[in-house]
């Protein structure tokens, strides 16, 4: 059996009661229960219960109208149907029955059990899609608000529209910030915008795009991007939406991965190169004392050769020791100390070449900083190969050194920047390689020692690097929980 429709009436003429409770009673199709309330504050209170399929409001009603009821009733999310009963026809109470989202507009004149029959059935039949695209609403809603991945809402123009809260927190910004935003802001490097771009304007559509983002704080995030262009013919609304996915703990596993996999391949190289080596070389300097007992000591070319043989059977010596101690684990004596105590022991152990070389000194260190478990002299070796290559690199009066301290969230960030020439982008991943270099003499193992330090202390080490600008050595060590 069908149920009935419930209907409720809001209307405070008793006349006009009678009628509408004839008119649905008259109806062959379907069953009707009524409700009449006459005070506003009760038809209030009722709306907003949502236990009717459908209401009707007359549009007097006293000191208030039904206009005001149907716009309380959307600003206080009642999806039951209004539909306005008015005594006779004004085109502006029309329009405005609709621009407040009334159903229907019914002039009681004109009303008879039919036409009331058939606006409440189209009332009912328009109410049961804006009921179903509610609910889609809202499910789709929920996973744009509950989405772990940041997601963001931009216009034609790329500007921000909606953005999630992961969004907010992945990027520093308050909401109202965020609306402000232009797509561009987000991205370090304006030429992988410039590809974002072109690419939705080609093909509607970005996949799998890598790239780094930035925050508010200036932290820069290595992320994925899919972008989409969304069109909305019915409304003249379009957008794009994007998903972003954070690998930046993932690149960073994948990064210490690699070097720990280089380092321990320099250490078997160097440990096979040891072996190898150094037992001929042991015979090689053996020979050497002989041959010097046998020839005559005065004899000039006898001294000058056999002092290259030994100078250089020294340095070879000297080239595998640096080169298994850069390579090998260390054994750390850990203590609690500041990292700016020992930055300005290090320091002190450069101040002659900072002064010869006319170097401005930056110091600029955060207060109240905590102490960390560290090897203050091993410490003190990997600070100092990263300033005296700083040094280095810059122009004799012109160089200047910054060396930083802050405390980032369960961080103690420690960046060493120089002015000088800076380092191709294609060489910055080979820096921390045993024997790559670009000094005259150099072994190309100061910074294989210095990220091994590093590493044995569980911190990461990053660079960054502009030619002609400047080198920026970041490290980063981590607070106890």
């Amino acid at each position: 059996m069908r149920q009935p429709i419930r209907v409720l009436l809001i209307e405070d003429d008793e006349d006009d009661v009678l009628l509408a409770k004839e008119y649905l009673s008259d109806s062959e199709n379907f069953k009707f229960e009524l409700e009449w309330i006459a005070e506003t504050d009760k038809a209030r209170e009722k709306m907003t219960e949502n236990s009717h399929d459908v209401i009707l409001v007359d549009y007097r009603l006293g000191s208030e109208t039904g206009l005001d009821l149907i716009k309380y009733a959307q600003e206080n999310g009642v999806l039951t149907p209004c539909i306005l009963l008015t005594g006779q026809g004004d085109l502006k109470v029309d329009i405005d029955a609709s621009r407040f989202g009334a159903a229907d507009y019914l002039v009681k004149t004109d009303l008879d059990a039919s036409m009331l029959e058939r606006s409440i059935r189209y009332a009912l039949s328009q109410s049961r899609v804006i009921r179903e695209l509610d609910e889609k609403e809202k499910k789709y809603r929920s996973l744009f608000e509950r989405s772990i991945d940041p997601i963001f809402l931009a216009n034609i123009d790329f500007k921000i529209l909606d953005v999630n809260e992961s969004f907010l927190n992945f990027f520093g910004y308050s909401d109202k910030e965020s609306l402000s935003l232009s797509l561009s802001q987000i991205f370090a490097d304006e030429k992988d915008y410039e590809y974002l771009h072109s690419e939705l304007k080609e093909d509607d559509q970005v996949k799998d795009f890598e790239v780094v983002l930035v925050n508010s704080r200036g932290e820069k995030k290595i992320c994925m991007i899919n972008c989409v262009f969304i069109p909305d013919q019915t409304s003249d609304f379009c957008c794009y939406q994007g998903i972003i996915y954070d690998l930046t703990l993932r690149k960073k596993a994948e990064k210490d991965m690699l070097v720990a996999e280089r380092l321990s391949m320099t250490g078997k190289l160097a440990r096979t190169i040891a072996h190898e080596v150094r037992n001929p070389l042991t015979n090689l300097n053996l020979a050497l004392e002989h041959l010097r007992d046998e020839m005559p000591k005065d004899n000039e070319s006898v001294k000058l050769y056999s002092e290259i043989i030994e100078r250089n059977a020294k340095r070879i010596d000297t080239l595998i020791t640096e080169m298994l101690n850069s390579s090998k684990p260390k054994d750390l004596n850990l203590e609690l100390a500041e990292v700016t105590d020992i930055l300005n022991e290090t320091i002190s152990l450069a101040n002659d070449s900072i002064n010869l070389n006319q170097i401005k000194l930056k110091k600029n260190f955060g207060e109240n900083l905590p102490r960390i478990l560290v090897d203050r002299e091993k410490l003190k070796i990997a600070f100092l190969n990263i300033i005296v290559n700083a040094i280095e690199a810059m122009e004799r009066g012109k160089g200047a050194l910054t060396v930083e301290v802050k405390r980032l969230d369960h961080t103690i960030v420690v960046t060493i920047s120089d002015n000088g020439k800076g380092i191709p982008a294609e060489d910055i991943e080979k820096l921390f390689d045993p024997f790559f270099t670009e000094k005259p003499g150099g072994m190309g193992l100061g910074l294989t020692s210095t990220k091994n330090i590093i590493s044995s202390h569980n911190a990461a080490i990053e660079v960054e690097s502009k030619v002609k600008k400047g080198t920026s050595f970041i490290i980063y060590f981590k607070l106890a929980e």
